[in-house]
């Protein structure tokens, strides 16, 4: 009896380092881009209740996809919204037909991510963008939100400076808290200093609320290909590459058939696409889980669990945030962003021979330009890829044209 008794401890021990590390790799996801998430779906039209709709249904579907599918094939597979698209979203607005255009978008981004785990070449096809391009694509999209904390400063100090404060205190003492720390921060400032209106936290109990999707050329070809492209380049590749760099290699085209299919359910009630996560699956597939790599797989059971319980507080964060300053909600953000855009400008720039059309693609993309109704990041996506063609094919530039 003593003996079977030790076994259960060790064996309870064993799992208790990847349960508490999926956990907090929950925790630390969820609070660091919530605000993120809840300022973009707002600013593409949503209502408080349809915000709040759009990320509690995400939250239940990368809860339950990191449940079962760990469960299943017990590999410490990670799931999450994807933060880069919503950061590209704050950045679009609202398009003609309102956020039911935007759920449309979702959809037709949901669809093509399914197609590209049925589609062999499709897949091939979207693995063949250069990583330099993608990750300049993306630090285009994240350096308008990325200097909102700047701003913020400028415009409202007394409330920005002690955010900005507290994030250089996490950084310095408690690096992976710092985000959460600063998102606690501006919580306490906005309970202080915020005046609800009358009603604001009316219809703020957890509910799913319905979104008829509406299709619109406008919508699907500014942000539904985009928002496609930024979740498998910036998103699930990562995801990929992370699990590999731990020693887990994967059969992507069923996680991506299984993230499209979650992505569409919830474009129905408002919600982003779903994918594979990169950051946080770091922490559940890496060492600090557990020393064995075979016995790391419950921590996205874990954190699965921990999104399903955060997934009721959604609707009351959508009415306390669309109350709040929208720049220091873009503050914290932007904050939360900037080790993403860091890595980003950094994968850009790694390959010498490629950094002029990472660059130029960075530059297009920052510009915000929009050209018959196409947005900056496509631009800058096909600027870049054209100027590394005709780089590669040796065409020389024109006379007059110099480098500086």
């Amino acid at each position: 009896m003593s003996q079977t008794l030790q076994r259960s401890q060790i064996g309870r021990r064993e799992y208790f380092q990847p349960i508490m590390a999926g956990g907090l790799a929950a925790i630390v996801g969820y609070a660091s881009t919530f605000t993120l998430v809840l300022a973009a779906l707002t600013a593409s039209g949503a209502s408080p209740q349809q915000a709040g709709s759009g990320l509690m249904s995400v939250c239940i579907a990368i809860g339950i996809l990191n449940i079962v599918v760990s469960a299943q094939i017990r590999v410490p597979v990670s799931f999450a919204w994807t933060t880069p698209g919503m950061a590209f979203l704050l950045t679009v607005g609202e398009p003609l037909g309102g956020f039911a255009a935007v759920s449309g978008a979702f959809l037709v981004a949901a669809l093509m991510i399914m197609l590209t785990g049925l589609i062999r070449p499709l897949a091939r096809l979207m693995a063949a963008i250069p990583a330099p391009i993608a990750n300049a694509m993306l630090a285009g999209m994240l350096l308008t939100l990325c200097l909102a904390p700047i701003t913020a400063v400028a415009e409202m100090p007394l409330l920005a400076l002690p955010i900005l404060l507290a994030w250089v205190v996490g950084l310095r003492f408690a690096r992976r808290y710092a985000v959460p720390i600063a998102v606690l921060v501006t919580g306490i400032l906005l309970a202080l200093t915020t005046n609800l209106p009358v009603g604001a936290l009316n219809g703020s109990w957890p509910a799913l609320v319905p979104v008829m999707p509406v299709f619109t050329v406008d919508a699907i070809v500014r942000i539904g290909l985009p928002l496609y492209i930024v979740t498998m380049a910036s998103q699930n590749l990562p995801g990929l590459a992370v699990m590999q760099a731990n020693g887990f290699v994967l059969a992507p085209a069923p996680l991506f058939v299984m993230t499209g299919i979650a992505s569409a359910v919830t474009a129905l009630f408002g919600g982003q696409t779903s994918n594979l996560a990169a950051i946080t699956a770091a922490i559940c597939a890496g060492p600090e889980a557990h020393p064995d790599k075979d016995k790391r797989w419950p921590a996205p059971i874990s954190a699965g669990v921990v999104y399903l319980l955060l997934a009721p507080a959604a609707s009351l964060a959508a009415a306390f945030i669309a109350a709040s300053p929208p720049l220091l909600i873009q503050a914290v953000a932007g904050l939360a962003l900037l080790s993403s855009l860091a890595a980003a400008l950094a994968g850009a720039l790694v390959q010498e021979e490629m950094r002029l059309p990472a660059i130029f693609t960075f530059v297009v993309t920052a510009s915000g330009i929009t050209i018959i109704g196409v947005g900056a990041p496509f631009w800058g996506l096909v600027g870049g890829i054209v100027m590394l063609i005709v780089l590669r094919l040796g065409v020389k530039p024109l006379a007059g044209t110099t480098s500086a």
